[in-house]
């Protein structure tokens, strides 16, 4: 059953108390602190949502149950790389119907392929900018991805933890990951083949 995004949180703020401990007696300190940093998204505040073509219009989705990290080997969070794990059974288009024919066979298979992931392989940025690289699994095919988007800096929140947050998109073949079916509709088709992703994302520092 599909975690509510308060356990993330939950889980969060339990593994901020645990490396947030002081060192070993008799450690010496610089040696008990990792060189690598930890941020985990604050689901509450993140989003990651896509948007394809029906015939002339457009519909627009969401996934609800997902979790990401982003790790890096030093303290500069830019020679990191993030990790995405969404529970596809949670996408949500705002039309049950709708959802459930997205979650069929036809489209993500959610019952044989219930999760998609990103893992990450890089990260390159500028004081605004952001591409977040890696690939992309879906529906049992993998195929490299880049996200592009903005870079909004990083900041403490009211408890004194850093936040660091980005937006970025990025436009996929749909068909590239086993998702393929459509109809013909006069002399088009009934859903396109691009697909955008929009990631929001806003991270809280846990080492």
């Amino acid at each position: 059953m599909p975690r509510p995004a308060r356990w993330f949180r939950s889980a969060a703020l339990a593994m901020l108390a645990v490396t947030g401990a002081g060192p070993l007696a008799g450690q010496d300190s610089a040696a008990a602190t990792p060189a690598g940093t930890r941020w985990v998204v604050d689901i509450v505040h993140s989003q990651i949502d896509f948007r394809v073509r029906h015939l002339v219009g457009r519909v627009r989705g969401t996934f609800t149950n997902w979790y990401a990290v982003l790790l890096t080997n030093d303290r500069d969070w830019r020679h990191g790389r993030v990790n995405v794990t969404v529970q596809t059974a949670s996408l949500n288009t705002g039309n049950s119907i709708r959802d459930a024919d997205l979650r069929s066979k036809r489209f993500f298979f959610v019952d044989s392929f219930p999760e998609m992931k990103f893992l990450g392989t890089g990260i390159a940025a500028s004081d605004t900018t952001v591409e977040i690289i890696g690939l992309l699994t879906i529906k049992g095919h993998t195929k490299p991805a880049t996200l592009r988007g903005q870079y909004h800096g990083i900041a403490s929140d009211a408890d004194g933890h850093e936040r660091i947050a980005f937006e970025a998109s990025a436009v996929l073949d749909r068909r590239d990951f086993g998702i393929d079916w459509n109809a013909t509709v006069g002399n088009g088709t009934l859903i396109g083949n691009e697909v955008e992703i929009s990631v929001a994302l806003e991270a809280v520092r846990m080492k």
